[in-house]
């Protein structure tokens, strides 16, 4: 008993001697309901915060507690603290880009989206682009992507370049065409495929890397431009509760640029940082990774393209697709990636990989545990490289233990679910969607899954994200037959694929994570209690305040 009792002495002590002495504090967070992340459970009490680190969390400070301390006080009435929200995959400069330019997103026809790019192109001047961002078609009743007639309606002199949602196709009037010399003879370029209609005239539709091919025809947008960029999705992100941000994929001028917010102390939500594949990759894999001290900036992955999209028909499949003649695309090559992996997994790099069809998931896999031999055999190889695979959405039952076998983590972001639930089946047919947005299945099998939300092509909110991972249903609360409703999680499960998880997955969970003494000040503070509350209502919560490293970035 004597030694039951001295160990649990030993867990509280440092609470206990805290609440008899003056708390160290620059912030203290009073009355909140609070949860740790280390259980689903949760308690009324106060949590301190001195400089960029939580030193007390317990029960609610005495008022001489608060007092002596000096800190600022917010009594949070029972509001709900929940360690800081993490995306772990979502593009930070193409957030802030959506809400500065041409925005498609959310527009529920064909007609109405023509409508809104016709309406801004009539404050254009003949010659200027018109670029926009956002269309998806799987709610249109059209049911068909835009093509070349649709905007050669109204735009004889203006080029005009739509980039669907997922960022994995455009389409373009006739002009880009005429001006990027594609016509009917133009061949298919490695990774992507120019959409042709059945007299063998291109449709304006341009899939995967077949986008490359009018990239230095458009404007090129400035340094500036990309800091106004990044600026305001960092603003928009912390609005929403989000702490921290995994951008997959970018260049060394977007890690300058976020370094220079940084020095002006406008980086107002951490940001792990993958470079692309190619040039800034080599750089990275010769110069090794940039980890920040203060948990900021870190550099230390490298994010690679295995296939494209779903919706556009770019992922790869192993079979054909139920509703179109093709298998998808492959982007990366194997005689330019396996060098890359085998360096990149020596000089203690990371590796995430977009991989969406069941053949895009099995080749990474493959190319994964060939390069994992190869160090072993070399006696390289680091016991935990935690490589990804970034959306892991279409994995056969062979290949799910494989992830486990290889320890790979999934990067999965559940709105993907709840928007491709209107297509994907039309896509994949009922057999193999068994084998698509396989929570359930990943995380029965021991593995951890980084939740993220792929923003600006989902719309980027947390709310969205817990409730599409607990319900798996649309926002209207719909879902289709043969989607597989056991793959939902818990509460607690979404909560970790926010919080905890994402920190193993960028090698920070003994500094985030959860709300622990000595761990980073982040917290996410809603109105609601997204533990509880009827799924619906999950929708209708509001983040209050936002705290990164003990600062208050957002507050309502």
């Amino acid at each position: 008993m004597l030694r039951v009792f001295l160990f649990i002495l030993g867990i509280y002590a440092p609470a206990l001697l805290a609440a008899t002495q003056c708390i160290e504090a620059d912030l203290i967070l009073h009355e909140g309901t609070i949860y740790t992340g280390n259980s689903g459970d949760s308690f009324v009490g106060s949590i301190a915060s001195k400089d960029s680190n939580i030193t007390y969390v317990g029960s609610s400070l005495s008022n001489s507690d608060l007092a002596c301390s000096g800190a600022e006080v917010i009594n949070l009435k029972g509001n709900y603290v929940f360690p800081g929200f993490v995306d772990a995959h979502a593009h930070l400069k193409g957030i802030g880009y959506r809400e500065l330019t041409l925005n498609l997103q959310g527009i529920s026809s064909l007609d109405n989206t023509l409508k809104v790019v016709r309406n801004y192109l009539s404050k254009k001047n003949p010659g200027d682009w018109v670029i926009g961002r956002g269309w998806i078609d799987k709610l249109w009743p059209e049911k068909r992507f835009p093509n070349k007639y649709d905007l050669d309606a109204f735009s004889p002199d203006n080029p005009i370049v739509l980039e669907r949602a997922d960022g994995h196709a455009v389409v373009v009037n006739s002009l880009v065409l005429k001006l990027a010399k594609i016509d009917k003879n133009t061949e298919d370029p490695q990774g992507g495929f120019i959409e042709k209609d059945q007299n063998g005239e291109p449709t304006g539709l341009l899939v995967d890397m077949a986008m490359n091919l009018i990239t230095d025809l458009v404007p090129k947008l400035t340094r500036n431009n990309d800091k106004e960029a990044f600026l305001e999705g960092i603003k928009r992100n912390v609005s929403l509760g989000w702490t921290q941000i995994h951008v997959p994929g970018g260049t060394f001028d977007d890690i300058s640029i976020l370094n220079e917010i940084k020095s002006e102390n406008n980086l107002l939500q951490r940001v792990y940082f993958m470079v692309s594949d190619g040039e800034p990759a080599d750089r990275l894999i010769e110069n090794g990774p940039i980890i920040d001290p203060d948990h900021f900036l870190t550099v230390r992955a490298i994010k690679m393209y295995a296939d494209g999209a779903l919706g556009s028909r770019g992922a790869a499949l192993l079979e054909e697709y139920s509703d179109y003649d093709g298998k998808g695309v492959f982007i990366f090559l194997e005689e330019d990636t396996k060098p890359r992996l085998s360096k990149a997994l020596n000089k203690g790099i990371q590796i995430g990989t977009h991989a969406i069809g069941d053949h895009g998931n099995r080749v990474v896999l493959d190319w994964y545990e060939e390069t994992f031999i190869k160090a072993q055999k070399n006696n390289q190889f680091l016991e935990s490289p935690r490589w990804r695979i970034e959306h892991s959405q279409n994995v056969t039952p062979v290949d799910q233990k494989r992830f486990v076998e290889l320890n790979i983590i999934p990067s999965m972001q559940p709105s993907h679910a709840i928007g491709d639930l209107h297509f994907a089946i039309e896509r994949l047919g009922l057999e193999r969607i068994d084998n698509a947005y396989a929570w359930r299945n990943l995380i029965d099998q021991g593995l951890i899954i980084a939740g993220g939300t792929d923003a600006p092509v989902e719309i980027g909110d947390p709310r969205i994200e817990f409730y599409a991972a607990v319900t798996r249903k649309d926002v209207d609360g719909y879902h289709s037959d043969g989607w597989n409703l056991d793959q939902r999680l818990t509460r607690f499960e979404a909560l970790k694929m926010f919080t905890i998880w994402p920190a193993i997955a960028s090698f920070q969970e003994d500094v985030k994570g959860t709300i622990e003494v000595g761990k980073l000040a982040d917290f996410s503070i809603f109105d609601q209690d997204l533990m509880s509350i009827p799924e619906e209502k999950i929708l209708e919560s509001k983040n209050i305040l936002t705290v990164v490293g003990g600062k208050i970035v957002f507050q309502k």
